[in-house]
């Protein structure tokens, strides 16, 4: 079994009587990237303090390898785990250098003063700040202690790297440079890797695989391409990427994958799940760019322009059909000139995903 992989299985954990984690079973591959993302209080942070150690579970085990880590009767300190963590606060010691506080974990383990120094000398140059060694975190920027935080982690040269919303307290610029960073210490250092986020973009952008959780349990673990393509629920196709949902009717299996529906009217050819069956009724999922204006001898359903949003690069339009009163969709176009809120906008379809009636995560 590989040393870095990390085993869940039935974890569950309550406060004050409350579940905030309700039988979350994984299995996170040695070496892989694994973003863990949901909505604020869905349980991504409690899942990471129970694999830190942080916290203890009440069912259901957590194993590195072949190592046991909790229990309901055994848990192992987070001082005894093989774990980085690399907080949202940074968590830098302010009396100490720079280097003082990459250092810190090796002194306290008792390594050499000569290995400490290639060591911290080494995680300094991977994150770009050997020339701040001698500094104190007041005089980095915020990007810069992240990358001190980072350092840290590096030096101690850990199986598994937790990250909690680790570009939370970083402006836009200054995420996407750190984005590239995280990467790299993948790169440099083979570590397993978990994180902690609730910006979507920022996990598409990062993990292999994404784990998106809801009221405490899993929804989808998935790549992101497929979470995006195919999501398993309507929670999760709401959630990435601002899905849109859509009734339809008289859903028949045409057996490659696709189904033919009829929706908002008209008929048309969807995804679906290899184990699509026959029903009456359903639900698709629609992004942006399922949908563009119908030409002339498109098969076209009618709405509504309810709003026209400048995004820059292009504008996002929010639409009604007109046979789904209070449905909305959005598509984007690179020039809405012309547009108004109220004028009628025949649509039809590039793409679309039959939502799964039965569970398919």
């Amino acid at each position: 079994m590989p040393a870095s992989a990390i085993h869940i299985h039935q974890l569950t954990k309550s406060y004050n009587g409350i579940r905030v984690l309700n039988a979350i079973s994984l299995e996170i591959a040695q070496g892989e990237i694994v973003a863990v993302l949901g909505p604020s209080g869905c349980g991504k942070t409690t899942l990471l303090r129970v694999l830190a150690g942080f916290e203890r579970l009440e069912t259901g085990t957590v194993m590195l390898g072949d190592r046991l880590y909790s229990s309901p009767q055994f848990h192992l300190p987070p001082e005894k785990r093989d774990l980085g963590i690399v907080f949202q606060s940074y968590a830098l010691w302010p009396h100490m250098t720079v280097a003082g506080n990459v250092e810190y974990s090796l002194k306290v383990s008792g390594v050499s003063a000569v290995e400490r120094q290639q060591r911290v000398d080494e995680a300094l140059a991977m994150v770009g700040l050997s020339a701040f060694a001698r500094r104190s975190p007041a005089d980095l920027s915020g990007g810069q202690r992240q990358r001190v935080a980072l350092a840290r982690c590096l030096v101690a040269r850990p199986q598994v790297v937790l990250l909690d919303e680790p570009l939370a307290n970083l402006d836009v610029h200054l995420r996407a440079a750190m984005e590239e960073e995280f990467i790299r210490f993948h790169q440099h250092t083979g570590a397993t890797l978990v994180y902690i986020t609730h910006d979507q973009q920022e996990a598409m952008a990062i993990a292999d695989r994404i784990v998106v959780m809801d009221q405490g349990e899993i929804m989808q673990f998935a790549t992101p391409q497929q979470l995006y393509r195919e999501p398993a629920n309507e929670m999760v196709a709401t959630f990435i990427d601002d899905g849109r949902l859509m009734p339809i009717s008289d859903i028949e299996p045409l057996g490659d994958g696709y189904a033919s529906v009829q929706l908002a009217g008209q008929r048309y050819r969807l995804r679906c799940h290899a184990h699509q069956s026959a029903q009456p009724a359903g639900i698709a999922c629609l992004h942006a760019d399922d949908l563009r204006p119908a030409k002339q001898d498109d098969i076209a359903f009618g709405t509504t322009i309810k709003r026209i949003i400048y995004r820059g690069s292009y504008s996002q339009i929010d639409v009604e059909p007109n046979r789904v009163p209070g449905a909305r969709l959005s598509l984007h176009l690179p020039n809405a000139g012309g547009l108004r809120p109220g004028d009628t906008l025949p649509l039809t379809l590039n793409n679309g995903w039959i939502i799964p009636s039965f569970t398919s995560a």
